[in-house]
């Protein structure tokens, strides 16, 4: 039995260590945008936009206009898609129109105009235009990507062409809608998108946009090229995943001082050297034979000095002596007397000790055990012992159940 304890309790400390080293190592999985990020399949990160707001036409003639009839209205629908957290292209429709003031009379002409003593035309066209643009997350890129980031500054460049509609005129002078110019243009824009996040799927934006547009003149003046300032309010709807991920990696815990963990290796290494010399110790230990205690009398029936006769008290024990062998009719027991042998004669105490004994046997059978239940016999030796202080024990009948 202690065996098997020691033998557990050596188990238990080398699991007890092990566990403890598995659990202060134990590794973790977490995402590293310093990794960079996953790029995302080509479904996801898609979104459309849609816009609406006011331009500032420059020419050199302009400012001679009144300044609330410098603006007119633009506005542009987009479709994009994000490549990564800060790289993405979209393209879209625009349409801006465009308010002008020449002494050279510009295509779209639809009005006098006489500052002092100079006359000038007024001129407007409707560009319609379609266009690519390149954007780059400057937020992203200077201050890392964050999912719930509210604020987010992106600009974008990129080229397009216009179509142009112009007023139209009767030949006696009056406005008779609208007809196709002859100034289609190629143009080149680049701006910056003030984009505020709503949720993962909404967005609401500033567009602060300019825009390269070219002037034809009705007469012999060239070509000229002209900025447009635009500034737009829009939102903008993504698709599908509009997050990115970043790559999965390990963290492993730090490792613990060496000097520390060292020091408590040798002491658990000196912990289990002495548990094996208390497992070898035990296990060349001699086994003990373990001695059977023999049985000890069921009843012993004490007698004055020469005297065989039984005493009222002892023929009660007798009397339950009886009822024990009654109960197991099966059983077997020796009833045996005995004498001391420092008085009286051989043959004095023999008789002492066959009559001791018969009377017990009388008293039994008289309270209803069997005969064949008895064994009655003598024994000249002393019961207790060689001294004659132990002659009074020495005088008596034992009662024995049978192996």
């Amino acid at each position: 039995m202690k065996k098997s304890i020691l033998l557990g309790f050596v188990a238990a400390l080398f699991m007890g260590q092990s566990a403890m080293a598995q659990s202060a190592q134990e590794i973790t999985y977490v995402e590293d945008p310093a990794q960079g990020y996953l790029f995302n399949s080509f479904s996801s990160n898609w979104f459309v936009s849609a816009e609406g707001g006011i331009n500032y036409y420059f020419n050199s003639n302009n400012t001679k206009r009144d300044f609330f009839d410098r603006f007119s209205p633009n506005a542009g629908l987009w479709v994009g898609k994000w490549f990564s957290p800060i790289v993405g292209l979209r393209a879209g429709f625009n349409f801006t129109q465009v308010k002008g003031l020449s002494n050279d009379g510009g295509v779209g002409y639809y009005g006098d105009f006489r500052d002092g003593n100079v006359d000038y035309a007024k001129y407007k066209r409707n560009e319609f235009g379609a266009h690519l643009q390149a954007m780059l997350n400057l937020t992203n890129w200077w201050c890392g990507y964050r999912a719930d980031r509210v604020y987010n500054g992106i600009i974008y460049a990129g080229a397009g062409y216009n179509w142009q509609t112009v007023p139209s005129w009767t030949a006696n002078g009056r406005r008779d809608g609208w007809h196709h110019g002859s100034d289609d243009n190629l143009t080149a824009s680049a701006g910056l998108i003030n984009n505020f996040r709503v949720s993962d799927h909404v967005g609401l934006y500033l567009d602060l946009r300019a825009m390269l547009l070219t002037d034809e003149y009705r007469y012999s003046a060239p070509r000229k090229s002209n900025i447009d300032l635009q500034a737009y309010v829009g939102v903008t709807y993504n698709f599908n995943k509009s997050t990115w991920s970043a790559p999965i990696v390990p963290v492993i815990p730090e490792i613990p001082n060496c000097d520390e963990v060292e020091a408590r290796l040798q002491a658990a290494n000196g912990r289990i050297a002495d548990l094996e010399r208390q497992l070898r110790d035990c296990l060349n230990r001699p086994v003990q034979q373990v001695v059977e205690a023999e049985e000890g009398p069921l009843c012993t029936i004490y007698y004055t000095i020469g005297s065989s006769r039984i005493s009222r008290v002892d023929n009660k024990v007798l009397n339950a002596v009886a009822n024990v062998m009654k109960a197991d009719t099966s059983k077997k027991y020796t009833v045996c007397g005995y004498a001391d042998n420092y008085t009286g004669s051989a043959a004095v105490n023999d008789r002492l000790r066959k009559a001791r004994a018969n009377g017990v046997e009388r008293v039994l059978l008289r309270n209803g055990v069997k005969a064949d239940q008895l064994d009655v016999t003598t024994n000249d030796a002393n019961l207790f012992g060689e001294g004659k202080e132990y002659v009074s024990l020495d005088r008596a009948v034992t009662i024995k159940a049978n192996k």
